[in-house]
C-alpha cells in the first residue's frame, strides 16, 4: 500500500514538473532574398520610405508560421516574436556583405506558459497578437480572450505571467476577433513617459473610431484612432521622437490584399483625443507583401532608423512568411 502511495506521489510530481517545463523546439529556417519591393521594378523609394531588402522564410518545422508581432533587441539583430498559436520565437537576423537581410538563425519556438504553469493549447486563450519589451518585462496582448499579460525578461519563455495590465476602457467593448492587435512602448523622454499603448484591430467606439488606450504613466486613459475602412490595424511601434507608426492591412475579393503604414503625431496621443495621421507607405498585390501583421522600429548603432515588417502566413500554403526592411528617408526621422 505504501509503495503504491509513493508511486502515485512520484507520478503526480513528475506530471507537475512536466507541466511546468516549457516545450521548446528548434526550427531551421530557409530564406530567399527579396531584392525588389515592387514586382518587376528596381525602384527603391516608396512614399516616405526606402526599401533595403527582405526575405521569404520557410521551415520544415510545422510550428513555424503565423507570426503576429516582432520586437528587436538593441542593435537590431536579435529579436523576440510571438505566433498567434501561443508560442514564443527567439532568433537573430543574418545579413549579407552589403548589410541586407539574408536570413535568420535557427529559431527557438517555445509554447507559452499559462497562469497555472502549463502550456495552454486552446486557440481562443492563446491568440497572442501584440508584443512589447520594456524594463525587464515582455508584454503580450491577446485578442480573443482579451488581456495584456506581463512576463519576466530574461526568462519569459519558461515563465508563467507575472502580472497583467488593466485597460482604460471596458473589455466588453472589444470584438472577439478584432480586438487588441497592437501594443507598443512610448519613448521614456516623450510626453507619454514610456507608457504602454494599445490600439484595437477593428473594435470601435460609438463614433466608429478604433478603440485605443494609454495603459500607464501620467496620461493614462482612453483615446481613439480614426478608422479608414477597409483597413484594419495589425501592429504599431513608436519612433524615437514619440510618433506612433501603425501598420494596417486590408483584404477583399474586389481589390485583393493591401497594406499601409500611418504615422500618428506624438502630440496628438492623449486621453480623449481622436487621432489620425499621414500615410507613409501604401502597397497592394503588385508589391512583395502578404498578410502583414508585425512592425518594429529599429534604431541602428549608427543612429539610422529602420522599419522591419513581418507577415503571418496563417500556416497556409497560399500565404508567405516575409520579413521586409525599410529606411526612413533623410529628413524624416524627427
Amino acid at each position: 500500500m505504501l509503495r503504491r502511495f509513493l508511486a502515485v506521489l512520484f507520478l503526480l510530481a513528475s506530471t507537475v514538473a512536466a507541466k511546468a517545463e516549457a516545450l521548446c523546439e528548434i526550427a531551421p529556417i530557409r530564406s530567399r532574398q527579396i531584392s525588389q519591393f515592387k514586382v518587376g521594378s528596381d525602384a527603391t523609394t516608396f512614399g516616405r520610405l526606402e526599401f533595403i531588402g527582405g526575405i521569404e522564410m520557410t521551415s520544415p518545422n510545422a510550428l513555424f508560421g503565423a507570426v503576429s508581432a516582432i520586437r528587436f533587441r538593441p542593435g537590431g539583430e536579435s529579436f523576440v516574436a510571438v505566433l498567434d498559436t501561443g508560442h514564443w520565437v527567439e532568433g537573430a537576423v543574418i545579413r549579407d556583405a552589403a548589410g541586407r537581410l539574408l536570413g535568420t538563425t535557427d529559431l527557438a519556438i517555445t509554447a507559452m506558459t499559462d497562469a497555472n504553469g502549463g502550456a495552454q493549447l486552446k486557440k481562443w486563450m492563446v491568440d497572442s497578437e501584440g508584443l512589447a519589451l520594456r524594463d525587464g518585462a515582455v508584454i503580450v496582448s491577446f485578442e480573443q480572450a482579451a488581456r495584456v499579460d506581463l512576463y519576466p525578461d530574461p526568462g519569459f519563455a519558461g515563465s508563467r505571467p507575472i502580472g497583467q495590465m488593466s485597460l482604460p476602457f471596458r473589455v466588453e467593448e472589444l470584438r472577439s476577433n478584432g480586438g487588441l492587435e497592437t501594443i507598443a512602448i512610448a519613448p521614456k523622454d516623450g510626453p507619454l513617459a514610456g507608457a504602454a499603448v494599445v490600439v484595437a484591430e477593428r473594435s470601435v467606439d460609438a463614433s466608429d473610431n478604433l478603440l485605443a488606450g494609454i495603459l500607464d504613466g501620467p496620461l493614462r486613459g482612453a483615446f481613439a484612432v480614426v478608422r479608414n475602412d477597409p483597413y484594419a490595424v495589425t501592429d504599431g511601434a513608436f519612433m524615437p521622437n514619440g510618433d506612433l507608426l501603425i501598420l494596417e492591412r486590408r483584404f477583399n475579393l474586389a481589390s485583393g490584399l493591401g497594406m499601409r503604414i500611418r504615422r500618428l503625431a506624438a502630440a496628438d496621443i492623449r486621453p480623449g483625443a481622436v487621432v489620425d495621421g499621414e500615410v507613409l507607405l501604401e502597397a497592394d498585390m503588385g508589391y512583395q507583401i502578404d498578410n502583414m501583421e508585425g512592425l518594429d522600429v529599429v534604431v541602428r548603432p549608427d543612429g539610422e532608423t529602420r522599419l522591419i515588417l513581418v507577415s503571418d502566413d496563417n500556416h497556409s500554403i497560399l500565404e508567405r512568411n516575409l520579413m521586409l526592411e525599410f529606411r526612413l528617408r533623410d529628413g524624416y526621422t524627427n
